[in-house]
């Protein structure tokens, strides 16, 4: 990978990767729902938040981030979000993605809907399992279930994170008016929009167009307006309690439940004995009118208390956001976008 130079914000990443990768790929990355005023939102929430510094303390202290949840130790307090379709972002990005996990010592969370299956991520040397989490969209069908949980297990994967903020699938009308359709039909727009990416579009036709590898298997047609389908009518909608009690007598390892915003919800999911919280509106891609994490963050951890994990994410862009969320009360902090940033705007050599 060659290294792109001057880029010292996020926001100097997102404009270089959205100047590297075609419209489709980067309004699928960007896009919410509706008017987008979550996404917004989102980014805005931590300016609730501001620091009283206190000086001339004697000795500098050396900052630690080593953080340790669930029982493993992290060198900071920042992990890689689950993303679907990555690949569409740049071939491969989930692998590029857990050997920054790797180099790094952070979590990283494979999605369901990647497009690199559990088995592809255990083939990279030298990752350890506790940077391994398996993000689950909650099948309906049993079979699928126990064949997900197995294979996440049997490729070395420690947690894992249940997203429950999915009753129904989102519009996302920005990243269809981009031209996004499953599969991705070769229209003269994005024909004309992969020409003026030649670096992604060589990339893509030498790798292959982006596959959800984990869930293919499960259907009989391998294509991704089929896998598509299955995946919005076998996955994921609406589950209940007795759903999270049935995951947690099938998974030994740290069982987590994605999307909570009501303190109701994170005290039951306590008491349905999950193992942590993530706090999260999905990044503003499910509902423009939810609440942002922050505001919920403190009202959930008065609920379950000071020693139950809280984990977060949404409009994460700065290492003063995560400083600020672990202030207002979360243990940890997972960032999505700016990772995928950084991925748009490295290109192979």
């Amino acid at each position: 990978m060659r290294k792109i130079n001057n880029l010292n914000t996020i926001s100097d990443f997102r404009n270089a990767c959205r100047k590297k990768i075609p419209k489709v790929a980067f309004e699928y990355l960007e896009s919410g729902t509706e008017k987008e005023k979550t996404i917004a939102r989102n980014e805005a929430q931590f300016d609730s938040i501001e620091f009283i510094p206190k000086f001339c303390l004697g000795k500098k202290e050396v900052p630690n981030l080593t953080t340790s949840i669930f029982e493993h130790d992290f060198n900071a307090p920042i992990g890689i979000a689950p993303i679907g379709l990555t690949g569409l972002i740049w071939p491969n990005a989930e692998k590029y993605l857990a050997r920054v996990a790797k180099r790094f010592q952070i979590p990283f969370c494979l999605s369901t809907v990647a497009t690199a299956s559990p088995e592809e991520i255990n083939e990279i040397q030298g990752i350890d399992n506790k940077l391994k989490w398996f993000q689950l969209y909650p099948p309906k069908d049993n079979e699928i279930l126990d064949s997900l949980l197995e294979r996440a297990r049997e490729s070395g994967f420690s947690k894992l994170v249940v997203t429950v903020d999915i009753p129904a699938p989102s519009r996302r009308e920005r990243s269809k008016s981009a031209g996004l359709q499953m599969p991705l039909k070769f229209s003269l727009r994005l024909i004309i929009d992969g020409l003026t990416h030649p670096k992604w579009l060589i990339s893509t036709l030498v790798k292959g167009l982006p596959k959800l590898r984990t869930v293919e298997s499960y259907t009989n047609n391998n294509s991704l307006r089929f896998v598509s389908k299955f995946v919005g009518n076998r996955l994921g909608g609406t589950v209940d309690w007795d759903y999270i009690k049935l995951l947690r007598s099938k998974w030994n390892g740290a069982l987590i439940i994605k999307g909570i915003l009501h303190p109701d919800d994170a005290l039951k999911a306590k008491e349905a004995g999950v193992d942590g919280v993530y706090i999260s509106n999905h990044g503003g891609r499910q509902f423009d009118a939810v609440v942002t994490p922050l505001e919920q963050l403190s009202k959930i951890r008065n609920v379950v208390g000071q020693d139950f994990p809280l984990l977060f994410d949404s409009g994460i862009r700065s290492g003063l956001d995560i400083m600020k969320a672990i202030y207002a009360g979360a243990d940890f902090v997972f960032v999505g976008r700016p990772f995928m940033y950084g991925i748009g705007s490295f290109q192979e050599e």
